[in-house]
């Protein structure tokens, strides 16, 4: 399947995260089958508590458009999406999500606050998650357990 290698390319960005010594989280949104944003986390590094992968990928996205909005915009994260994240997703009108690994502690779609499932949630996007999980969950474990 073509589209693969947009969650090989964020995991390939989550990796990069963990040698800079952030958390191994890579995002990348596409747009007709292209690439027009892609990062991965950086809050150390920008001392920036918002520097999500997501967030940035995001961003950069929006000003190759030149719009707020998203719309027909694919996102790929290697993490289940955090509540803010989770809202940016929606405020973009993001149209599909895909992540590969879940994260029952800070996640916000299929855990936790469940951001898109709340009565007042402006916009719904089309939800995949697992794609790559096994990878990508091995990039955080690894992470983690070398700061132990």
């Amino acid at each position: 399947m073509w589209q693969l290698q947009f969650m090989d390319r964020a995991i390939a960005l989550a990796e990069e995260a963990a040698l800079a010594g952030e958390v191994p989280v890579g995002a990348v949104v596409t747009r007709n089958g292209e690439v027009i944003g892609e990062a991965h986390n950086a809050p150390r590094e920008t001392c920036d508590p918002t520097a999500h992968a997501e967030i940035l990928a995001l961003r950069r996205a929006a000003h190759a458009l030149g719009s707020d909005r998203l719309a027909d915009c694919e996102l790929w994260v290697t993490l289940e999406p955090c509540a803010m994240c989770a809202g940016a997703i929606v405020h973009a009108r993001i149209d599909k999500l895909y992540y590969a690994a879940s994260d029952p502690k800070g996640g916000a779609v299929e855990h936790g606050a469940r951001v898109f499932e709340q009565p007042g949630c402006l916009h719904r996007p089309e939800v995949y998650s697992g794609m790559g999980e096994a990878r990508a969950g091995e990039v955080l474990r690894e992470f983690f357990r070398q700061r132990r």
